[in-house]
């Protein structure tokens, strides 16, 4: 019999929540996380340790989106729910400390996926004093035994490619333990990535990043390190949270700089209801949320491996129900707005110096022309490499009335030219530039703001634009 074990990270401090809401994990093949990365072997790999872009996930059958479509086909919700939720890969959650079963377990998921051709992704989440005695409490009694379990985790991946996801929350949630019990942690850690890698050197091990309003990314960097990082494949971000693409991808760039930007590590990203980013400081279960991209390995960003449904669309944090419990009314709010999946790209990341992710795939309505004037002021924020950059822009509206519609424009005082935008219509002549709302993000209420990314490639001169108009007024610079 399947026994559930909903496991949710506490918050941390307001300022940074972990907004770790957790999947339901059932013991075997049950649970439904959505995780996508993974990785097919030989020469279609960009570079060392990243993953193939054509990569084929594993589709966990019994997921609980995957049942719960199945058990009602007549409703109102179902097909949209089904076409673009339960079709997408599914990672798998061992969170129930079974010992003498976790060997089994996992051999039952990584042979189905093997059966089936597809890369299985395993999610363990294992380690003492998980969640730091918070919603999610539990794991192994200790690290010894952790150790013991990771041994047993690990005989289960026979041989053919897997991803494992180890233990979110370990490495960036520590507040609760000793220095010295957070240096046995991350001991432990470092010993379980050499352990699955001994047994299977085809498995992929990605280590807790946190997200981008938590910890520094030096911070979470020199954590890592301590963690064992250098020898695993990277860390994930953004797990359960809401922050968006592009703020993820910058913080992990930058997480991967301060690590050196060694070539075999990369960052994989949760991007399952990421669509919108966040509402404001709330994390548990809160409305207006859309899922992100699509699971994908085809990035177009040599330093982020995947895009990754790791929190399950449609469980609850534990605010609308229990959590782990798969919310048709979440599910659908998630899904309703967003486009239909489409077939992943089959185009190589590149291989020089890394740009960030693509855009998420849903396409918001397209907007409507821009009414009125309006008092603004723009935040520009590059993070640049040599020969290329990216941006992220936030426009508020700082006046006392609503904006329905906005188009922003500028001038590159350098020799910016821009490749791919996100969040806007972004169009380029020369070196004037002009964004546009998405229609989503469209209205901003007074002292309402809304962010969209782009990335550029320059020659000599990335000098910063500093004059923008919003609807033909100038906006003041921050």
């Amino acid at each position: 019999m399947h026994t559930p074990d909903p496991h949710r990270s506490a918050a941390v401090p307001p300022a940074r929540p972990t907004r770790r809401a957790a999947a339901l994990a059932l013991a075997a093949v049950t649970a439904a996380v959505g995780l996508v990365a993974a990785a097919q072997g030989g020469a279609g790999a960009a570079v060392q340790g990243s993953l193939d872009a054509g990569t084929q996930f594993y589709k966990d059958p019994t997921s609980q989106a995957v049942r719960w479509v199945a058990a009602n086909p007549g409703d109102y919700r179902t097909p949209v729910i089904s076409k673009r939720i339960a079709s997408q890969p599914q990672g798998i959650w061992f969170a129930n400390y079974r010992p003498d079963t976790i060997t089994s377990d996992v051999r039952t998921v990584t042979s189905a996926a093997a059966q089936a051709g597809q890369v299985p992704v395993l999610v363990a989440y294992m380690i003492p004093n998980r969640d730091c005695g918070g919603a999610s409490a539990g794991g192994a009694p200790d690290l010894s035994s952790y150790d013991a379990w990771v041994g047993k985790f690990a005989a289960g991946l026979g041989s053919s490619r897997s991803v494992v996801v180890l233990e979110p929350d370990s490495v960036s949630l520590t507040t609760c333990l000793s220095a010295q019990q957070q240096n046995d942690r991350f001991a432990s850690l470092a010993r379980a990535v050499t352990t699955i890698h001994a047994a299977n050197p085809n498995a992929k091990v990605y280590l807790d990043g946190g997200h981008s309003t938590w910890n520094s990314a030096s911070e979470q960097a020199n954590r890592l390190r301590s963690a064992g990082v250098q020898n695993s494949d990277g860390f994930f971000t953004n797990v359960s949270n809401f922050n968006t693409t592009a703020n993820e991808s910058s913080y992990a760039h930058g997480v991967l700089n301060a690590l050196g930007n060694p070539g075999n590590l990369h960052a994989v990203i949760d991007t399952s209801r990421n669509g919108n980013g966040p509402a404001g400081s709330a994390w548990c279960d809160p409305s207006g949320r859309k899922i992100g991209n699509y699971p994908t390995a085809a990035t177009n960003d040599s330093g982020i491996d995947a895009f990754l449904w790791i929190k399950p669309p449609g469980e609850a944090d534990g605010c609308a129900a229990a959590a782990g419990t798969f919310v048709p009314d979440i599910a659908y709010q998630l899904a309703v707005n967003a486009s239909d999946p489409s077939t992943p790209p089959t185009s190589q990341p590149p291989t020089s110096q890394p740009p960030t992710s693509q855009p998420p795939t849903s396409q918001p309505p397209t907007s409507q022309p821009p009414t009125g004037n309006a008092s603004c002021s723009i935040a520009y924020r590059a993070n640049s490499w040599a020969g290329g950059f990216t941006a992220d822009i936030t426009v508020k509206n700082t006046g006392s009335s609503a904006i329905s519609g906005w188009k922003l424009a500028w001038t590159f005082p350098g020799d910016q030219k821009i490749t791919s935008a996100w969040n806007a219509t972004v169009t380029q002549n020369g070196t004037s530039v002009t964004a546009t709302d998405l229609g989503y993000n469209g209205t901003l209420a007074a002292g309402a703001s809304t962010s969209f990314g782009l990335q550029a490639t320059y020659g000599s001169n990335n000098t910063t634009p500093t004059a923008f108009t919003l609807n033909g007024t100038a906006c003041t610079t921050s």
